[in-house]
């Protein structure tokens, strides 16, 4: 019996290119170092066929011939999950779920189909025992009859099991972990994430079983594997937080059924995860004191307007160089609001320390947190506290004014809703919008030097 003889070739982790040898560049995405060794047959990769291959014989048809029905979702039982999916779980759909290790993605998947009563499902892990997956199902505090667990890495034997439960959802946990025998690269290789993916697709499409698929990321925080792993599933959600801190933002990347502007809010607990309904309650400071250098600011995530704290801190530098800490915030943002300061009202703080902190370990991006932030430096600064009830929202420019922000109205809600009685807002967003329903007061400026003498008197 002839041997097989297998050669080297080189397959890029990011895009998928393969190469006869090992270059420091892929020729075709131009990334850096991303070339990684895999063995095939020198006549060409010999692939057994497909245990999906003969389930359907497709037929071209005609646009107009094509039955258009509306897709009846599967609701899963985390109100969020379902926001970020676009109304549950698409039947066919292929979902990938990312994210930093130990940031609680196997919870979030475990503790939403253990509380799925109606279908069998069959969770495949090639990572953990199943005395693994039992304690953190205890942890969670939930059992289930319906939930077959098995501990596999081969995709041949994983289609043998699937054959014999008849799943109505698959798990898979991880992707990366999974190979195909008619490959002969290792787990996790580009050819074999690639090989996986298609087949658990076919799969997917042609029987109409959501299939959820856990993927790792890499150390630049993207998911691991090749990039054609992003654009074969139907939607790519991000699960994201500092492991440090008890918040978890679950936000969808790529979703083909449903808006990507969705996200939803869990708080990891000794029990699980649970879902966080209003973020803004639990992200504000509740206590009687009032204290320099806290300002209320209203952000939008995705399109979920939410209320943030922001504390400050400002001292004379015990150094020669002033210091200059910034968490949950952008660093390089804060120095330029710090310039601003200096240059066009006049408060020079080139010689003092200044630390800044979004309250919760939630990070923010949004431009219109830069009044908040501005007002909680001050504050610190000229040692006065801001009003109780009073919150802000509001860009700064270079030239000190205060620019206008999106979806103002949403932000005022939000304020409203949540008891508060004064909102700084930029002069320029009042056009077209109706002030009369509204109680809460608003306080339109142009300036920082405006917000300034608002808040402060």
């Amino acid at each position: 019996m002839a041997k097989t003889k297998y050669k080297s070739m080189w397959g890029c982790t990011v895009c998928g290119a393969t190469s006869t040898k090992w270059v420091g560049r892929c020729p075709e995405c131009g990334e850096w170092n991303t070339m990684v060794e895999e063995k095939v047959a020198s006549g060409g990769t010999q692939r057994s066929p497909s245990p999906v291959s003969a389930l359907q014989k497709s037929v071209p048809v005609a646009v107009s011939d094509i039955v258009s029905n509306e897709e009846q979702r599967i609701r899963m039982p985390s109100a969020e999950l379902n926001r970020v999916l676009g109304g549950g779980l698409v039947p066919g759909s292929v979902v990938l779920v990312g994210g930093e290790p130990g940031i609680g993605k196997s919870t979030l998947v475990l503790q939403n189909i253990l509380a799925i009563k109606s279908k069998t499902i069959l969770y495949v892990s090639g990572e953990e025992s199943p005395n693994q997956i039992k304690l953190r199902a205890d942890r969670i505090g939930r059992g289930s009859e319906n939930v077959f667990i098995v501990c596999e890495t081969s995709l041949d034997k994983i289609f043998e099991h699937i054959d014999a439960v008849q799943p109505g959802i698959l798990i898979v946990d991880s992707i990366q972990t999974i190979a195909s025998d008619s490959l002969e690269s290792s787990a996790g290789s580009v050819s074999q994430v690639r090989e996986c993916a298609a087949q658990l697709l076919k799969y997917a499409k042609i029987t109409s079983t959501p299939v959820i698929l856990i993927g790792h990321i890499n150390k630049e925080g993207t998911l691991a594997g090749p990039k054609v792993l992003e654009h074969i599933v139907d939607a790519v959600l991000q699960f994201e937080g500092d492991s440090k801190y008890m918040y978890r933002i679950l936000r969808a990347i790529k979703n083909r059924f449903g808006s990507t502007s969705e996200l939803g809010i869990y708080e990891m607990c000794q029990h699980g995860l649970r879902e966080v309904v209003n973020p803004s309650e639990m992200l504000l400071e509740h206590s009687g004191d009032s204290l320099s250098g806290i300002a209320i600011g209203v952000t939008i995530e995705g399109i979920r307007p939410i209320l943030v704290e922001a504390q400050a801190l400002v001292s004379s530098a015990v150094y020669g160089t002033p210091q200059r800490s910034v968490t949950g915030f952008d660093a390089k943002r804060m120095n330029m609001l710090l310039a601003v300061l200096e240059k066009r009202a006049g408060f020079k703080l080139g010689a003092k320390d200044v630390f800044l902190n979004i309250a919760g370990g939630l990070r923010v991006n949004d431009p219109a947190l830069d009044l908040c932030v501005i007002a909680a430096i001050l504050s610190s600064n000229v040692d006065l506290t801001i009003p109780r009830g009073w919150c802000m929202t509001g860009e700064v420019g270079l030239s000190g004014e205060i620019r206008p922000v999106t979806r103002l109205e949403q932000r005022i809600t939000e304020a409203q809703k949540l008891g508060l009685t004064d909102i700084l807002i930029p002069d320029n967003n009042l056009k077209g919008i109706d002030t009369s329903k509204f109680t809460i007061r608003l306080h339109p400026v142009k300036m920082v030097a405006d917000a300034f003498r608002t808040l402060f008197g």
